[in-house]
């Protein structure tokens, strides 16, 4: 059987996917929406800008336009110790960046794509 990276002595905790994200034009309304329609509560709003909602073990981010990074593309969110270091990796398995490492209101993030154009966000808390 094959080890992940992470299970060889790293010393780092197993990267997690943190939330899928989607961005919407209205975070009031797509909150609404997600409640009605699956049930789903809310964890954390950030007014217009953001809402983190419980689907069950999986967070639903939903991004309204100040917060969408992908430029309207869906994405599953990695949470990792360290974004630079995690970019890094990715580009040597083969994938690219598309958005440097920022700083946004909660943490610091970065959009990149696999060898396979799917879109993801990396992101670190704010320490």
């Amino acid at each position: 059987m094959s080890r992940s990276r992470n299970d060889q002595g790293t010393g780092h905790s197993p990267v997690r996917i943190g939330n899928v994200l989607h961005p919407v034009a209205d975070v009031e309304a797509a909150v609404r929406f997600y409640a009605d329609t699956f049930g789903l509560a809310a964890k954390f709003v950030d007014g217009d800008r953001y809402a983190a909602l419980d689907a069950g073990g999986v967070t639903l981010a939903v991004a309204g336009p100040a917060e969408d990074v992908t430029g309207g593309v869906p994405a599953a969110s990695f949470k990792v110790p360290d974004v630079a270091e995690a970019l890094a990796g990715l580009v040597r398995g083969g994938g690219a960046v598309i958005r440097e490492p920022e700083r946004g209101p909660h943490e610091v993030r970065a959009v990149a794509r696999d060898p396979w154009g799917n879109t993801l966000v990396l992101y670190e808390p704010i320490k």
